[in-house]
């Protein structure tokens, strides 16, 4: 992490694509500009080093998605229960949230693309899932931010699909 306080201040840009294909590239000032930051405090625990307390503020990432694919989240609600949404990391990290958990008629989590932790403006948003135990889904120096829907029908068992053994 390293901070863009000074003349810079914009940081990496990362790229916001929704569901339909429209990209939008962004970086951290753009997240602050016109949208409400929220702030959010957690207790990760880390399986390598325990319990991490961080204090992350930034906007909503439902909040900065919706606001640069306008229509990315189509109106039905069974329509949005089958949209994910994948982040990736420069570490090569990424993680993936089921819209549903962002989503305001559903469970509505405060999910956060943070523009500062623990005070410190950061070069590259980091994806904040406070109601989350351990960090896995923490995603630093975000570089994408993508609305997908899943694709086709999902199997209920092995069999439909035409793969798996029976057992027995």
């Amino acid at each position: 992490m390293s901070g863009a306080e000074g003349g810079a201040g914009a940081g990496r840009r990362f790229d916001v694509r929704g569901e339909a294909g429209e990209s939008v590239r962004l970086n951290v000032a753009d997240l602050g500009s016109g949208r409400p930051g929220h702030r959010a405090e957690a207790v990760f625990d880390c399986a390598t080093s325990g319990p991490r307390h961080h204090t992350s503020e930034g906007p909503l990432q439902r909040d900065v998605l919706l606001g640069v694919c306008p229509g990315s989240a189509p109106g039905s609600r069974k329509d949005r229960a089958g949209l994910l949404l994948a982040v990736g990391g420069a570490d090569g990290h990424h993680a993936v949230l089921a819209w549903a958990e962002v989503d305001e008629e559903f469970r509505y989590a405060p999910v956060l693309l943070a523009v500062r932790l623990d005070g410190v403006l950061l070069d590259a948003p980091h994806l904040v899932v406070p109601a989350d135990r351990c960090g896995a889904r923490y995603v630093s120096a975000v570089t994408a931010v993508r609305l997908v829907r899943l694709g086709g029908p999902v199997p209920v068992t092995g069999q439909a699909a035409g793969v798996g053994r029976e057992v027995g």
